[in-house]
């Protein structure tokens, strides 16, 4: 994929690196099978992304990683998901720090419970929309993100306004974690 990027534009502007899975477990039941895919899926296709992509970004450019509060909470059952999104939010630092002698912001995006279907690929229907109801209680907004709403903030973190920005993680959450 990077090297047809490579021969169509000569190089990269922006990188979003936006994978996610979540397999449902506390550390006791988890397998070694959907810890390994979740820390697999969310940490280490992010990193070879990022090890891929880094000589096809331009000078200035802006790389923004899709992390999550759940690596501020510590819920029960979301362990190996917790985990994958907290190397992220540390993979972007160190990347901020290693970029930035080329002028490339590295920053974080970090959602909270967002209606973005995940819950429902995860949950039979009736536990999601009891765990949809359950989260609404816990944000101060009273409701879910929305997916456009996420898209808004890594366009701020991939655009010029966000200019004096790398190594940040933006928490977008309705106040869930601040309030």
């Amino acid at each position: 994929m990077f090297a047809r990027i490579a021969e169509q534009y000569g190089g990269l502007d922006v990188l979003f690196l936006n994978a996610g899975i979540v397999r449902r477990g506390t550390l006791a039941s988890l397998s070694e099978t959907d810890f390994d895919e979740v820390l697999r899926v969310n940490a280490k296709g992010p990193w070879l992304a990022l090890k891929a992509a880094v000589p096809l970004l331009r000078r200035g450019g802006a790389v923004v990683l899709n992390a999550s509060i759940s690596a501020h909470l510590g819920m029960p059952g979301s362990g190996a998901y917790a985990a994958s999104k907290a190397a992220l939010r540390s993979f972007a630092r160190t990347a901020a720090s290693e970029l930035a002698e080329r002028a490339i912001r590295v920053n974080a995006v970090s959602p909270g419970p967002t209606d973005s279907g995940i819950i429902e690929k995860t949950l039979p229907a009736e536990a999601a929309a009891a765990t949809h109801r359950a989260l609404e209680a816990k944000i101060p907004l009273g409701r879910l993100g929305t997916t456009e709403e996420i898209a808004r903030v890594v366009l701020f973190l991939a655009c010029e306004d966000s200019s004096f920005m790398t190594g940040e993680e933006v928490v977008a959450d309705g106040g869930m974690t601040r309030i």
